[in-house]
């Protein structure tokens, strides 16, 4: 590992935060930024030293890196926050937001334009694989500038993968999220199905868990209480990925699909599906607790009046 680099990290909330510290503990000196002062205190506590300004923290550092909202912010910061007129020449820029593909190729071409180097590497993991430093790059960029990353990469997670120019990184993570959110909703209408159908939670669990219905939502994230004690479903469904980032991500790859004119019928409609559950019930929920939404749009019914004895 390549210890003692100089990184500016900015954008320290849920996910930064955890992943900044992770570079601490390799042994970088960290310089932070955010706007919320309560995440800039956390993050100092963690062993970041905190900045005034963005621009101060890119003045020092070897590295850049960004974790944040939109492309919308990402931009702001590059072009019109003095970013990348802060660094110096030849500063390795490393935007870990997941954002449009557009956005992402925008920021990397002002990033070469001004003198520097750019990656985008997006991350699958959330909050917890943050905090455990087990999270999954996806990165899109030369090979040298993954080559160069990739020691950071490993300080904040378990495995990169370099997947093509600028942009790829952005188009994997939509891609994966697009499978990630379309089988969550089968999972849940399956649970949903099997309760009217007199199932039990477990009895449907114990069978497809080891059939051809085996997938990370149901194995890892299962929706319903019960089978999966780690699952969300076991705490009231507090987030581990939460349903408004799930309906973002959604939203980004149907951008895309319009974009290419692919017939992505099942996305398109899970991205329905998911903003209508975050921009309710879901709010500040997991992602997984689609289930409820589905059950209680289903027919009168068995699967409501059943709910309790079909968890049991």
């Amino acid at each position: 590992m390549v210890n003692g680099k100089v990184i500016a990290f900015i954008g320290l909330g849920h996910m930064g935060g955890p992943m900044a510290a992770s570079l601490v503990r390799a042994g970088h000196r960290v310089l932070g930024y955010d706007v919320v002062t309560r995440s800039l205190d956390a993050a100092a506590a963690a062993g970041v030293t905190p900045a005034a300004s963005a621009a101060a923290c890119a003045a020092e550092a070897d590295v850049v890196v960004t974790m944040l909202p939109s492309g919308r912010h990402v931009l702001a910061l590059y072009r019109e926050e003095g970013l990348l007129d802060a660094a110096r020449p030849g500063t390795l820029f490393i935007d870990c937001s997941t954002i449009d593909v557009a956005d992402a190729r925008l920021a990397h071409e002002a990033a070469t334009a001004a003198g520097h180097r750019a990656l985008d590497a997006p991350v699958s993991g959330g909050v917890v694989g943050a905090e455990a430093a087990t999270l999954t790059f996806m990165a899109g960029g030369s090979p040298d500038e993954f080559t160069a990353a990739e020691p950071l990469l490993a300080a904040m997670g378990r495995k990169s993968v370099h997947c093509g120019g600028p942009g790829a990184g952005q188009a994997a993570k939509i891609c994966n999220n697009m499978i990630l959110g379309i089988s969550m909703i089968a999972v849940s209408e399956a649970f949903v199905l099997g309760e009217s159908l007199g199932l039990t939670h477990q009895a449907l669990y114990d069978v497809a868990s080891t059939a051809s219905g085996q997938c990370w939502a149901l194995t890892v994230n299962c929706p319903v209480p019960g089978p999966v004690p780690t699952s969300p479903a076991n705490r009231d469904y507090r987030p581990g990925f939460a349903a408004p980032l799930m309906a973002k991500d959604l939203g980004l790859a149907a951008n895309a699909v319009r974009s290419a004119g692919v017939r992505a019928e099942l996305g398109l409609r899970a991205a329905e599906l998911y903003q209508a559950f975050a921009s309710g019930d879901g709010a500040d929920q997991d992602f997984s607790g689609i289930v409820e939404s589905i059950r209680e749009r289903s027919a009168n019914g068995p699967a409501r009046r059943e709910r309790e004895g079909a968890g049991s």
